[in-house]
């Protein structure tokens, strides 16, 4: 069942739309890279927008990498543009949580939680989510 959010004056119908960060993010980055140990070895995953928490990757389940994620870990990932030749942006981001899907069997949706952009000292965003909500 879906319900419609007031946010002032308007309403909403998806809620990725009160989620200025994932919005942000998924609109401008397409995948996300990071290391997990000293071996050299860079994972890349393509970023998805199956959670209704935030961006997230699907991870196999039997995989090396989803067995050394752990939730809480904090990690320095590099999120990257379609198409981009460069170096993408570093954001220090956060494990938050790994579950299972229904829909890809044998796979994990990790959450991912954006808590500090290493590139620069502040993330300033104006959203009206920050505003009252009123569920219809």
């Amino acid at each position: 069942m879906f319900e419609l959010v007031m946010i002032g004056n308007e309403y909403v119908n998806d809620l990725v739309e009160c989620r200025p960060e994932v919005k942000t993010i998924l609109e401008e980055y397409y995948s996300v890279q990071f290391f997990l140990n000293d071996t050299g070895t860079t994972y890349l995953f393509k970023l998805r927008n199956i959670s209704s928490k935030g961006p997230c990757i699907l991870v196999k389940q039997d995989s090396s990498v989803f067995k050394e994620l752990k939730v809480g870990d904090i990690l320095d990932m590099e999120y990257n543009q379609p198409e981009s030749l460069g170096v993408g942006k570093l954001l220090r981001t956060q494990i938050a949580s790994k579950n299972s899907h229904d829909r890809y069997t044998g796979h994990s949706i990790v959450e991912l939680s954006i808590i500090d952009n290493l590139n620069e000292k502040e993330i300033k965003q104006n959203w009206p989510c920050d505003s009252e909500m009123t569920l219809r």
